[in-house]
């Protein structure tokens, strides 16, 4: 599979935690348009990144933040 640069979505958080970031995973899993999702608890940005065609970044940002975690776009 040959991802698109375009379709990957890159954010700063604040998931810190191994649980946190679980909980976050297994949302963002229930969302069809989503085809992957990661996050680096290593970074000190807490980088979550998303590969969705059909999702925009202030879409995800809106899901992060109703999950109760604090999300901005990096560029």
């Amino acid at each position: 599979m040959i991802t698109d640069l375009n379709s990957i979505l890159i954010f700063k958080t604040n998931i810190k935690t191994q649980r946190a970031k679980k909980r976050i995973l297994d949302l963002l899993v229930a969302f069809a348009a989503i085809e992957q999702a990661t996050v680096d608890l290593a970074d000190k940005d807490c980088v979550l990144r998303i590969v969705s065609d059909r999702l925009s970044a202030e879409q995800i940002i809106s899901i992060i933040i109703e999950a109760g975690f604090e999300c901005s776009e990096l560029e």
